[in-house]
């Protein structure tokens, strides 16, 4: 008999049974955590055993020339998908897992899995992804033009594996005015919400936002919720009460494990089309693995079948150009192809502005992100987050959300934002008092910037980003309302809950600034009646909150179903469709639009039967 078993004889000795277990488990758990990568990627195959290395795929037999060509796709193989989903992301992974429940799908994402990644995993290393420029990091970096440095997701889950973790549904007005059905868009949230999102546990940095929002008028106070209501809330989270953090890529613990592959370190290179009919449609797509070989991948011969891109705002309209879809005159210069011909694709980019202002403590904090939000009647949100630099990670002393490692370098205007410019800060840190970390920050983001861009490619290589302006500020409009933002920022940062709770008054908060005029932390302006200053502080301290949409509207781009203009069997589900960022924070909503659209496409198709 085993030692746990002969616990058992006993009913006294239950307690000590319950320890032992508890210590195995313990043990075991650590285990994990010590041999790292390796038992966790053992652990999710038990999960997702569908999701394997791009290199296992086996490309279709070369089609003999009476059965199948690219030109003409529309003979059933072995390797025939009914789906194609290009992006493993937060809209890619719970409408992979909806379409799976009744046809196969093949869902292609270009990054690794978020779980087997610590600084993907834990809140207390959000940061650390987004400092990580290497290759094979989760996040890709990169610069718009305006000079502000950003990051896209590359990993199984997207933007939910390298987020702040806030969780919000959109506004009813945004739905209304998507032309979503209101009934269905009410059951997609709850499906993800029952698997993915938390309430957070607030402590005291987040409590002094909320109450020092509610001085200064933005009321009524809404408790937790999901909803997007003016006046003051608790949002939710994908972080659970240990700091762990739950992706879109769980949402595949949904998926008919009989019907679906993902494949990860997957690359896809361009959309196949045939292009002898009336109207060019999708028959398949290019990828690369891991490895750097190329493989096809092709749909079915149903023409319902359909290659859905879900790539992110900066990913779907770069893939759509370097398949031949897009400005003529762009695409031939780099000697592509066109397929059809659309201006519009890449116009209309937007990402709301954001502008944080440093909120010094005598106190230690707790490590928060975004949790207490208000929503304004200015045309701004307010959020907060706190307590990073106390860390002791890789990058000692920094400002989590803020930090100058991950681009969000606020202290000099953006055209001087060069990675030169973050190296000298990296250096000049290390001689700072340690009292300059000590602290959290008061973020201000635009509500639906006016200002937009465009993006447009540099090469033909889909590893490197394309060119993306944002133009931030160019209306005035969105300038008077961060004017308006920051001397509200200003108002909470001097309320007595935040003095109270940093143990700092108005002297001691110059003193720490004084002493660390090298941080990477902006004080809020002397003179809060100066519009002119103010207007000049929103553009030198403009960075982002990596809300960046648009690139493929309505109308313009894609039908109200999302089906491209003038292509048939190709579809687009993401925040490219989108022309304002909906709630204060979209992962929720782009999460919700997945599933969705998944259920919506699958009611078209079988009716009552698809059972969903």
């Amino acid at each position: 008999m085993d030692f746990v078993g002969a616990l058992t004889q006993k009913p006294k000795l239950l307690f000590l049974r319950f320890l032992v277990l508890s210590l195995i488990s313990l043990l075991s758990s650590s285990q994990a955590a010590a041999s790292g990568a390796g038992a966790k990627n053992n652990l999710y195959k038990y999960r997702y055993p569908f999701i394997k290395e791009a290199s296992s795929f086996t490309s279709p037999p070369p089609p003999s020339s009476s059965s199948f060509s690219p030109r003409n796709g529309d003979h059933h193989h072995h390797s025939a998908f009914d789906y194609i989903v290009v992006g493993g992301g937060t809209a890619g992974c719970p409408l992979a897992a909806t379409l799976s429940q009744n046809f196969t799908v093949l869902l292609l994402e270009r990054g690794g899995v978020p779980f087997s990644d610590v600084n993907v995993s834990f809140l207390q290393n959000f940061h650390m992804t987004l400092a990580d420029t290497s290759p094979q990091s989760a996040s890709q970096y990169f610069i718009s033009t305006d000079g502000v440095l950003n990051a896209r997701a590359r990993v199984l889950g997207g933007g939910s594996s390298i987020n702040a973790g806030f969780y919000t549904r959109a506004s009813s007005q945004f739905i209304e005015r998507m032309g979503w059905d209101a009934k269905l868009v009410n059951e997609s949230f709850p499906w993800v919400e029952r698997q993915i999102v938390h309430q957070p546990k607030q402590e005291g940095w987040q409590k002094a936002l909320r109450d020092s929002l509610l001085d200064v008028g933005v009321s009524p106070f809404n408790g937790f919720t999901y909803d997007h209501i003016y006046g003051t809330k608790i949002g939710g989270t994908i972080f659970d009460r240990f700091g762990r953090r739950h992706t879109a890529a769980e949402l595949l613990a949904s998926a008919n494990p009989q019907k679906i592959t993902v494949l990860i370190r997957a690359t896809v290179q361009k959309i196949v089309f045939d292009t002898s009919g009336k109207r060019p449609k999708a028959v398949g797509v290019i990828f690369k693995d891991e490895n750097g070989n190329q493989h096809q991948a092709f749909l079915a011969g149903n023409p319902k079948s359909e290659v859905i891109l879900s790539c992110g705002a900066i990913g779907t309209p770069q893939m759509l150009k370097l398949s031949g879809v897009g400005p003529k005159a762009e695409l031939e210069k780099l000697n592509i192809s066109v397929v059809l011909d659309n201006a519009h694709i890449g116009k209309g980019m937007a990402d709301n502005p954001m502008n944080a202002v440093f909120v010094p403590s005598n106190r230690p904090v707790e490590q928060s992100l975004i949790e207490t939000v208000g929503i304004t009647k200015l045309g701004v949100y307010i959020e907060a987050s706190s307590g990073f630099g106390e860390s002791r990670d890789s990058i000692h002393c920094h400002h989590g959300i803020m930090s100058a490692e991950i681009g969000q370098l606020s202290t000099i205007p953006p055209k001087q934002r060069t990675p030169e410019a973050i190296q000298d800060y990296i250096r000049n840190k290390r001689t700072l008092p340690h009292e300059a970390f000590k602290g959290g920050f008061i973020l201000e983001k635009i509500a639906s910037p006016i200002s937009t861009g465009e993006l447009s490619l540099i090469n033909t290589n889909v590893d490197d980003n394309p060119s993306v302006s944002f133009n931030y500020f160019s209306h005035p409009l969105d300038l008077k309302r961060c004017v308006d933002g920051v001397r509200m920022a200003a108002k909470i940062v001097q309320s007595k809950h935040f003095l109270n709770y940093t143990q700092c008054d108005q002297k001691s908060v110059e003193a720490i600034l004084n002493a660390s005029v090298r941080a990477n932390v902006n004080l809020v302006p002397k003179h809060t009646n100066d519009t002119k200053s103010l207007e000049q502080f929103c553009k030198d301290t403009v960075i982002t909150i990596w809300h960046y949409h648009g690139g493929c509207h309505v109308g313009k781009v894609v039908s109200t179903e999302y089906k491209v203009l003038g292509i048939d069997r190709l579809r687009v589900v993401d925040g490219s469709t989108y022309d304002e960022s909906p709630g204060t924070n979209p992962q929720g909503t782009v999460l919700m639009m997945g599933r969705y659209m998944g259920v919506k496409i699958l009611r078209q198709r079988l009716g009552k039967a698809a059972g969903v």
